[in-house]
Protein backbone atom coordinates (compact mmCIF):
# COMPACT_ATOMS: atom_id res chain seq x y z
CA UNK A 1 0.00 0.00 0.00
CA UNK A 2 2.65 2.45 0.35
CA UNK A 3 3.65 2.18 -3.17
CA UNK A 4 0.89 3.12 -3.95
CA UNK A 5 0.92 6.26 -2.24
CA UNK A 6 4.75 6.94 -3.85
CA UNK A 7 3.21 6.81 -7.35
CA UNK A 8 2.09 10.26 -8.64
CA UNK A 9 -1.24 9.91 -9.69
CA UNK A 10 -1.83 11.70 -13.17
CA UNK A 11 -5.20 14.55 -12.90
CA UNK A 12 -8.14 13.83 -14.97
CA UNK A 13 -9.50 16.37 -16.94
CA UNK A 14 -13.28 16.59 -17.96
CA UNK A 15 -13.23 15.87 -21.67
CA UNK A 16 -16.67 18.31 -21.86
CA UNK A 17 -14.35 21.31 -21.06
CA UNK A 18 -11.42 19.88 -23.61
CA UNK A 19 -13.75 19.10 -26.30
CA UNK A 20 -15.33 22.48 -25.35
CA UNK A 21 -19.12 21.17 -25.19
CA UNK A 22 -21.47 23.87 -24.44
CA UNK A 23 -24.83 21.56 -23.53
CA UNK A 24 -25.52 17.74 -23.27
CA UNK A 25 -28.31 17.18 -24.49
CA UNK A 26 -30.64 13.76 -23.21
CA UNK A 27 -31.07 12.95 -26.25
CA UNK A 28 -27.44 12.15 -26.81
CA UNK A 29 -27.49 8.42 -25.15
CA UNK A 30 -24.21 7.19 -26.11
CA UNK A 31 -22.61 10.33 -24.15
CA UNK A 32 -24.87 9.43 -21.18
CA UNK A 33 -24.67 5.92 -21.29
CA UNK A 34 -21.07 6.45 -20.95
CA UNK A 35 -21.60 7.60 -17.33
CA UNK A 36 -23.94 4.82 -16.11
CA UNK A 37 -22.64 2.04 -14.34
CA UNK A 38 -24.12 -1.50 -14.41
CA UNK A 39 -27.16 -1.31 -11.98
CA UNK A 40 -28.01 2.25 -14.00
CA UNK A 41 -26.06 4.68 -11.15
CA UNK A 42 -25.15 7.53 -11.97
CA UNK A 43 -21.22 7.56 -11.96
CA UNK A 44 -19.72 9.66 -9.67
CA UNK A 45 -17.42 12.94 -10.67
CA UNK A 46 -14.64 11.45 -8.65
CA UNK A 47 -14.63 8.31 -10.88
CA UNK A 48 -15.77 10.16 -14.12
CA UNK A 49 -13.22 13.27 -13.81
CA UNK A 50 -15.80 15.43 -14.92
CA UNK A 51 -15.91 19.16 -13.54
CA UNK A 52 -18.72 20.18 -11.25
CA UNK A 53 -20.55 22.08 -14.62
CA UNK A 54 -20.46 19.28 -16.53
CA UNK A 55 -21.24 16.34 -13.79
CA UNK A 56 -24.08 18.77 -13.09
CA UNK A 57 -25.37 18.66 -17.02
CA UNK A 58 -24.62 15.28 -16.99
CA UNK A 59 -27.12 14.22 -14.64
CA UNK A 60 -29.61 16.21 -15.43
CA UNK A 61 -29.33 15.01 -18.99
CA UNK A 62 -29.43 11.42 -17.44
CA UNK A 63 -32.71 12.18 -15.20
CA UNK A 64 -34.29 13.88 -17.94
CA UNK A 65 -33.74 11.08 -20.62
CA UNK A 66 -34.62 8.35 -17.33
CA UNK A 67 -38.45 10.30 -17.23
CA UNK A 68 -38.96 10.07 -20.75
CA UNK A 69 -38.04 6.44 -21.15
CA UNK A 70 -35.02 6.54 -22.84
CA UNK A 71 -32.80 5.31 -20.12
CA UNK A 72 -33.26 2.50 -17.36
CA UNK A 73 -34.12 3.80 -13.80
CA UNK A 74 -32.26 0.43 -12.68
CA UNK A 75 -31.11 -2.74 -14.08
CA UNK A 76 -31.68 -5.98 -11.79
Amino acid sequence: KKRDSLLPRRKRFCRFCRDKVKIIDYKELRTLEAFIKERAKIVSRRNSGNCAKHQKMITEAIKRARFLSLLPYAQM
